[in-house]
């Protein structure tokens, strides 16, 4: 027997005694993850509207402003103007001479896809004209951007849950996988966070989410556009805030 065995020996039979009488216990612990930008400058925060496409189903614009609006306030870090949502999509007709000015556009039939959004999206870069607005709403942060919202199809082979009755006659559970065509949508916003004072952009950040369910499944539109927004909003609002990540340890005591 070598020394080192029997060094190896003596450390587990000194371990053994003390493992039986170790106790273990679940600690909860926070992790704070640092917001993306300073808005230690600004007291109040405009979410001004969206250019928008894709989808007529919903009003993609006021749905997204709405929502955040009322997240934001949940947060009360900054104080949420009240305002109409500006018409980005109009505004932006009347520049590029695709309306006259004060005639209303369909802001969602005409940009069935992303790409058709990148003439108008050059308002956002706009300072002169976000620094107007600034202005208006004495100087707070601004929340503008593109969101895009569509109808999406998948053909695949998905996998899910089946039950069966084994040889005990207990059922169980087992996955399978099979080829099915999905239904669903898809949310691709881009978010615009814009210093009131000078209109220059502080800061973008773009997501893409998609949800899909079995064709025979009818969902409303305005569901999915929740259910993909619940993805996109801890991100959204960790932009503006240190959030605070939730979990636990296992202690050796």
């Amino acid at each position: 027997m070598t020394a080192r065995t029997v060094v190896a020996i003596a450390s587990l039979a000194m371990a053994w005694p003390l493992a039986g009488c170790a106790s273990f216990y679940e600690i909860p612990v926070e992790t704070p993850i640092q917001a993306k930008i300073d808005v230690g400058a600004f007291q109040r925060v405009l979410v001004a509207g969206f250019l928008n496409g894709g989808s007529q189903s919903i009003d993609v614009n006021a749905e997204t402003a709405r929502l955040l609006r009322s997240q934001l306030r949940n947060r009360q870090e900054l104080r949420v103007i009240d305002a109409d949502v500006i018409p980005l999509v109009e505004e932006m007709d009347e520049r590029l001479g695709l309306t006259p000015p004060g005639q209303e556009t369909d802001e969602t039939a005409r940009f069935e896809d992303e790409k058709a959004l990148e003439a108008h999206a050059a308002i956002l870069k706009d300072a002169a004209y976000w620094k107007q607005i600034g202005d208006e709403y004495q100087q707070p942060l601004i929340v503008t951007g593109t969101v895009f919202f569509n109808e999406v199809s998948r053909s695949g082979v998905v996998s899910r849950p089946q039950t069966y009755v084994d040889q005990q006659g207990i059922e169980q559970y087992r996955t399978v996988r099979e080829y099915s065509d999905m239904h669903g949508y898809a949310l691709s916003p881009n978010f615009v966070f814009i210093d009131g004072r000078t209109g220059e952009q502080l800061y973008t950040e773009a997501y893409h989410e998609e949800v899909l369910y079995p064709t025979s499944q009818n969902t409303p539109p305005l569901s999915s556009y929740f259910e993909l927004m619940d993805k996109v909003l801890p991100s959204f609002l960790n932009t503006l805030s240190t959030q605070k990540i939730r979990g636990s340890r296992v202690l050796l005591k």
